[in-house]
């Protein structure tokens, strides 16, 4: 019996006494001798990135460039523009636009000829502002003024001009309003915003300016504000010269900057930056070839990770002061990711043919142009551009819409 209890007793404490055993033995393991790790996930593909790797260099350097069109038509110009270029899209004008079946038709034709040719879409881009800026067809109503929607000052009412507004492009298939302008009309003698500007205050211009730029958004219409960093102080129209604004760096921050900064924050797509020399801050080139102003300023002090395009590179602000093409070399290098070229097949070509030649030989670094590409095609997925054509454009059903915004 003595015996039978000893064995038992020795059972128990080899029970209780192995499993502490084997617990050490298992923290004293090698790796060798550990179960396996558990395998890295695999890094998630950016399907932007595996788009940008096959593309050519002629259709990087297309995506960088919005043209005009020269008539009421799409044309020889417009053909070459999309299948030897690869222009990344363009900016229909008052020059272009008859009445609403000739406008639907002209957008129905350069998508489709797009499409012939490349797999992403065009941006189709127009300035409808409201007001005197008015792109729309004779047949379509106008609306107020900036000015006008500014005395009222109602942010909600603003956001309606936006829906508004962007309902009207994509009723004729754009996708793009190079609106709404966010200049704060402080000089009197401003010859080129006056009351396309909500008013003369920094938070007025903020708020109905954002206001009408989510309006426009919501209809899945690109809005491109307008002009950075800050066109109300400019006594000169720089469709025609060279305007030059001598604030520094603490008045605009304080004043003209506020409404872009509170645009950046509610995600805008897209910053148009003025043909305007500040010498305070840069005194050699005009905000649109600036590196301090684009890189320095917009992108990294105000976190601006969108996609910036210049204003016209053909008004005269840049025509009659420099060379167009190197122009538009040094607004690529500056950080603009689209140059606006609205007028002259020739000078469209030349900004083109200049930006190739720049990377074939090394003036505009590879990675610039990638960069500048993958913004502008996250901003076509996001906005889920494509080349659908429009069939018809109801008239009376924008008419009615603008009738009852207005009458209220």
């Amino acid at each position: 019996m003595f015996v039978k209890r000893v064995i038992c007793l020795l059972a128990v404490l080899m029970l209780v006494g192995c499993q502490p055993l084997q617990q050490i033995n298992n923290q004293v393991q090698t790796p060798a001798q550990q179960a396996d790790p558990v395998k890295e996930k695999p890094t998630e593909k950016d399907p932007i990135k595996e788009q940008l790797s096959k593309m050519t260099l002629e259709e990087k350097i297309g995506q960088l460039v919005i043209a005009g069109v020269d008539g009421y038509t799409k044309d020889n110009h417009t053909l070459e523009l999309t299948s030897k270029y690869h222009v990344g899209g363009f900016i229909i004008l008052g020059q272009n636009v008859e009445n609403a079946s000739q406008l639907l038709t002209l957008t129905n034709s350069l998508k489709a000829d797009n499409k012939k040719v490349s797999t992403i879409p065009l941006f189709l881009g127009i300035d409808q502002e409201g007001g005197k800026i008015n792109r729309m067809p004779n047949q379509i109503l106008g609306t107020p003024t900036n000015k006008d929607i500014g005395k009222i000052n109602n942010p909600g009412f603003s956001e309606q001009v936006g829906e508004l507004l962007g309902g009207e492009l994509k009723s004729f298939g754009m996708n793009l309003d190079f609106a709404p302008v966010l200049d704060i009309n402080s000089n009197s003698k401003n010859p080129v915003i006056g009351d396309r500007s909500f008013g003369n205050t920094p938070q007025l211009v903020s708020d109905l300016g954002v206001a009408t730029m989510k309006g426009i958004q919501s209809e899945k219409v690109i809005s491109a504000v307008k002009h950075f960093p800050g066109h109300g102080d400019t006594s000169v129209d720089s469709h025609v010269g060279l305007p030059v604004v001598n604030n520094g760096l603490e008045r605009i921050e304080q004043f003209e900057l506020i409404p872009f900064k509170a645009a950046i924050k509610q995600n805008v797509g897209m910053v148009m930056v003025a043909h305007i020399l500040l010498p305070k801050l840069d005194n050699s080139y005009p905000a649109s070839m600036s590196k301090y102003i684009i890189t320095d300023l917009l992108r990294k002090q105000l976190d601006f990770n969108g996609v910036v395009i210049t204003d016209d590179m053909t008004m005269g602000a840049i025509t009659k002061n420099y060379d167009i093409g190197q122009a538009a070399v040094r607004s690529v290098n500056a950080g603009a990711d689209i140059l606006l070229v609205c007028h002259d097949f020739a000078k469209e070509t030349l900004v083109l043919n200049t930006l190739i030649a720049a990377a074939k030989n090394g003036s505009i670094h590879q990675n610039t142009i990638d960069e500048s590409v993958h913004r502008i095609l996250q901003l076509k997925q996001n906005y889920e551009l494509a080349d659908n054509t429009v069939p018809t454009v109801n008239v009376q059903n924008i008419n009615d819409s603008i009738k009852r915004l207005f009458k209220k």
